[in-house]
């Protein structure tokens, strides 16, 4: 909105008005509600699991395997404290000495997809790369969820 806009809405008795000023591009890609003909088409942040486990860099293998093992999930992502995605720790990784640390056995670095992706460009990756899962970031790195691909399949069958 512009300065004009929001100085108007305040006028009207508005309180809480922001020039947001980054563009609508920014504003989907932080998971924001969308309108028009983009809101009707599913996005992966939309399709994101939130309970995926997380790990620290300097956890043990086997402390993480026994969070992943008590879930539906064969996979974990490392954050730091702010929840910024540092790596993955794939099923291979979780299979390691329960003595490892995470930091030398994650898959640093991982690619990672906006909320507001088409469903169809984490899905070609995931396939590409033969991956269950992908993270789902906000702008500035912190993890929203995982797409997972089993969830993408249900979901294209239902639509057939």
């Amino acid at each position: 909105m512009s300065p004009r806009a929001a100085a108007r809405l305040e006028s009207l008795g508005f309180s809480a008005v922001y020039d947001y000023v980054d563009g609508k591009a920014d504003w989907y890609a932080r998971g924001l509600p969308m309108s028009g003909k983009a809101a009707t088409e599913p996005r992966s942040g939309q399709m994101a699991c939130l309970d995926v486990p997380t790990a620290r860099l300097d956890e043990s293998i086997g402390a993480v395997r026994r969070r992943t093992e008590a879930t539906r999930w064969d996979m974990a992502v490392v954050v730091n404290e702010e929840r910024v995605v540092l790596g993955l720790l794939r099923p291979s990784a979780l299979d390691q000495d329960p003595a490892t640390l995470v930091e030398t056995v994650m898959e640093a670095g991982p690619s990672t997809f906006r909320p507001n992706a088409a469903l169809d460009d984490p899905q070609k990756y995931m396939e590409r790369h033969r991956v269950g899962g992908v993270p789902i970031t906000t702008l500035d790195g912190r993890l929203v969820g995982v797409l997972r691909r089993e969830d993408l399949d249900q979901a294209n069958h239902e639509e057939a």
